[in-house]
């Protein structure tokens, strides 16, 4: 990759978007639509958990018990979504991001997984969902392929699909789409807006975040700074003082098949399986591929001296094992790839989203949107919306639920001295640059 041309000093933005993950790029592009200059600092963007990611679009299905303050936040994005992807693609021919609306078949395998599908339903439908019982009949009529054993079927129309890596792409391009000398053009950045490198830490001055420091030591100067780099966040250095980001690394294998021509579609939509309790998806890609998953797991393996995102054997094994049980023809498939990221989870699994507010109130020029876990794609439109809001002033109280501080100290929690954070929280770079 190029490195960041240094020939103009700091570079210089409106908002500086720290992260190229979904959320992340998702953030910069509508920045980037409300008029704004915007610089994307990441070394490798989409690289991350939106590498990994299937890319369902699911308020329905994904609403699990206890986390219903979810809800509202992923229905409002899931609405979104259609004018979100229109905006990205425009007129641009190939600009696809493999966005589909068909609805989304919800199977199980055996007669328990029937009770635990038909007790979820219950919890949808009381929550106004639409979740619709298929006759099993019907349901291999719509996917042949299924298994003839399967116990159940539910139609979710309102679960939708996305193909992340393409989405990716198509967010990059619309970002790259303008010229030299334009008001969005960044002087210095690689395409006026990308700078690949990792942010050291914030900059701060009079109490304000001005924007970040690279690790290669060049700032980037902006009205307005967003942290959005998933896992890395609570790592930032210059965070305000008293704010905690309880970030944990929450790792999903993932699976890319092949489908041969003679099996060709294995799946027209998305299939949501429960095999002996556990959970596990298909979902179809324009390209004649299959993405299987579903696991989610928290166990040393990440920390036992090997790869940095190391796919487990166990959950390989369980996720082709279960959809065979739902697709038998499974088996046929050939075998791309086996990946795995980390997700970035919270103590109750909703996101750290919003300004933060300290005790001489909101500290401005800092908004942190991290810790989507595994709702990520699904939220890019909602985060992107509601950040460029608080961007313009216009904060919805709804979501102030989902604040970044609110698992910090009361009261002390972000509060920014006239010079910024104290000098102990910042890296010896920092110092030197303050």
């Amino acid at each position: 990759m190029d490195e960041v041309n240094t020939q103009h000093g700091p570079l210089r933005a409106d908002v500086a978007v720290i992260g190229g993950g979904v959320i992340g790029l998702g953030i910069a592009w509508e920045a980037r639509r409300s008029g704004r200059s915007v610089a994307l600092i990441d070394p490798a963007p989409a690289s991350g958990a939106t590498f990994a990611a299937a890319g369902m679009l699911a308020p329905v299905s994904e609403l699990h018990y206890q986390e219903e303050d979810l809800l509202e936040l992923m229905l409002e994005s899931s609405a979104l979504w259609p004018d979100f992807e229109h905006n990205v693609t425009g007129s641009r021919t190939g600009r696809s991001t493999g966005y589909r609306t068909t609805p989304t078949l919800a199977v199980g395998a055996d007669a328990a997984d029937r009770r635990a599908l038909a007790d979820l339903r219950d919890v949808q439908l009381a929550h106004g969902l639409v979740v619709e019982s298929v006759p099993l009949r019907e349901a291999r009529e719509r996917e042949p392929l299924l298994s003839p054993q399967i116990s159940c079927a539910f139609d979710i129309p309102g679960d939708h699909q996305v193909d992340p890596r393409r989405l990716s792409a198509a967010i990059l391009g619309a970002l790259a789409d303008h010229e030299p000398g334009s008001s969005s053009w960044i002087p210095g950045a690689e395409d006026g807006f990308a700078v690949r490198d990792t942010a050291a830490g914030l900059l701060w001055e009079d109490g304000r975040a001005v924007g970040a420091l690279l690790g290669s030591g060049i700032e980037v100067l902006a009205t307005e700074t967003v942290v959005a780099n998933g896992l890395d966040a609570a790592r930032v250095k210059g965070l305000p003082d008293g704010l905690s980001l309880p970030l944990r690394p929450v790792y999903g294998d993932i699976l890319r098949l092949r489908v041969p021509d003679h099996l060709q579609p294995l799946v027209s939509a998305t299939v949501r399986g429960m095999v002996r309790g556990v959970p596990v998806y298909i979902v179809p890609r324009d390209d004649g591929t299959v993405v299987i998953g579903a696991t989610q797991r928290e166990d040393g393996l990440s920390s036992s001296g090997g790869a940095a995102n190391p796919v487990s054997a166990g959950g390989v094994y369980q996720l082709l094992r279960d959809a065979q049980v739902l697709v038998p023809a499974v088996a046929e498939l050939e075998l791309l790839e086996a990946t795995a990221r980390a997700r970035p989870g919270t103590p109750d699994n909703a996101p750290l989203l919003g300004r933060v507010e300290g005790r001489e109130g909101t500290v401005p020029g800092l908004i942190v949107a991290s810790g989507f876990f595994r709702h990520g794609v699904l939220l890019t439109p909602a985060a992107a919306k509601i950040c460029v809001g608080l961007m313009d002033g216009t904060a919805d109280p709804r979501w102030n639920k989902f604040r970044p501080d609110r698992f910090s100290r009361p009261h002390s929690a972000a509060r920014a001295s006239a010079d910024g954070p104290s000098a102990d929280t910042l890296n010896p770079l920092l110092k030197d640059h303050a």
